[in-house]
């Protein structure tokens, strides 16, 4: 458990192991969740790329892909694709 005091402008340090945990740094925005009666912390970089990749689940059995080759060939193919348009 951390603790961090809010200043008069309602600022807050995120205490440095927090930091690391969520993988923030100066910079990085912060999304505030409301979970019922909680509020989470996350690293908004991390949340979108959680979202995308459970958005993707499924979609390389779906192609048949099976491993880093087939995902570069299936890009080649596409990259001809647009050539030939």
């Amino acid at each position: 458990m951390e603790i961090a005091k809010v200043t008069s402008k309602g600022q807050i340090t995120i205490p440095i192991d927090i930091r690391r945990k969520l993988g923030v740094k100066e910079g990085d925005k912060i999304l505030f969740v409301e979970e019922g009666d909680r509020v989470v912390i996350m690293n908004s970089s991390m949340e979108a790329l959680r979202r995308a990749q459970a958005a993707f689940a499924g979609e390389a059995e779906r192609l048949g892909l099976e491993d880093e080759q087939d995902v570069a060939d299936l890009v080649a193919e596409l990259r001809r694709e647009r050539m030939e348009r």
